[in-house]
């Protein structure tokens, strides 16, 4: 069983250290802040707590899943011995070619680097590297422990052998693997962005309240969340960088971010993150409560 490194310890770097160390790899978590990794110890801990209390896991299958994932601070040390490295950090594509170009220097030569990227093109994130034909993306979805969906994107150099590992790694891990094309947005945020894009620029445009939006996508759609709160789940600042993607990528006016997605994002109101989007978010509590700019709507 081949060992594994989770590079950036936030809300996607954890939740994929935790599947990984639950299917019985050891995992290295590595994040250049000390806090960020104790922060993150803490919210698999908790979750894996969630587990133990719907019957999935027993607390012995705790004990052993934490002690499968080791917090490094230091990028040498983390990932010298792992034959696949996953990279979880923000959605920035300067950020994410720098930290491949270290992997790139510091990993095994067979070593297989993946991005967890949602948007960002593998081709040119692998062309960061001398080895883009091990590079590979690995677009988990949140929370990683629940979803089943891992889609998988080749870029133009990925190799058939790291694409068949890839794929058979995430079946290993209870996952659906879908491999996909190197397009902007790839499929899932090509289709999902659009539809959160348009939702905001209702309201934007008065058509309809937040509550509405949202209420009308679950009940009539099927979705088991409005497309305001996802974007609020997901990160407003993340969603706008998405759409910046797909603008640049496509040149097509179609991608263009709201106006009032733009603004929310300078003024700091990003969603759960932050405690504010187009809901309001009060720690411990469940209840959704419309942020008070949009209540009169």
């Amino acid at each position: 069983m081949i060992n594994v490194a989770v590079i950036g310890a936030g809300t996607m770097g954890n939740g994929i250290a935790h599947l990984f160390a639950q299917h019985g790899f050891t995992v290295n978590l590595v994040d250049l802040h000390a806090g960020q990794l104790e922060k993150a110890m803490v919210v698999i801990s908790k979750n894996l707590d969630r587990q133990i209390q719907k019957n999935l896991l027993t607390p012995d299958d705790k004990i052993h899943i934490i002690r499968r994932i080791q917090p490094v601070q230091k990028l040498p040390d983390g990932v010298r011995d792992a034959g696949l490295i996953i990279e979880a950090a923000t959605e920035n594509e300067n950020i994410k070619l720098q930290i491949f170009r270290e992997l790139d220097q510091y990993a095994k030569p067979d070593a297989i680097l993946a991005s967890n990227t949602s948007s960002i093109s593998i081709t040119r994130i692998a062309a960061s590297t001398k080895r883009p034909s091990r590079v590979i993306g690995m677009h988990f979805m949140n929370p990683v422990p629940v979803m089943k969906l891992v889609e998988v994107i080749n870029g133009y150099a990925t190799e058939q052998e790291v694409t068949d590992q890839i794929m058979s790694l995430s079946e290993q891990l209870g996952k659906t693997p879908c491999l996909v094309a190197d397009f902007p947005g790839f499929i899932s945020n090509r289709i999902l962005m659009p539809m959160i894009n348009e939702a905001i620029l209702s309201v934007q445009e008065g058509v309809a309240s937040v509550e509405s939006i949202d209420s009308i996508m679950k009940l009539g759609m099927a979705h088991p969340m409005g497309p305001l709160q996802l974007a609020d789940f997901i990160g407003l600042d993340i969603c706008l960088s998405i759409l910046k993607v797909l603008q640049e990528g496509f040149g097509q006016p179609k991608y263009a971010p709201a106006v009032l997605l733009v603004n929310m994002v300078a003024a700091g109101k990003l969603g759960v993150k932050s405690g504010e989007g187009f809901y309001n978010y009060t720690a411990g509590s469940k209840d959704l409560v419309v942020a008070e700019k949009f209540r009169s709507q």
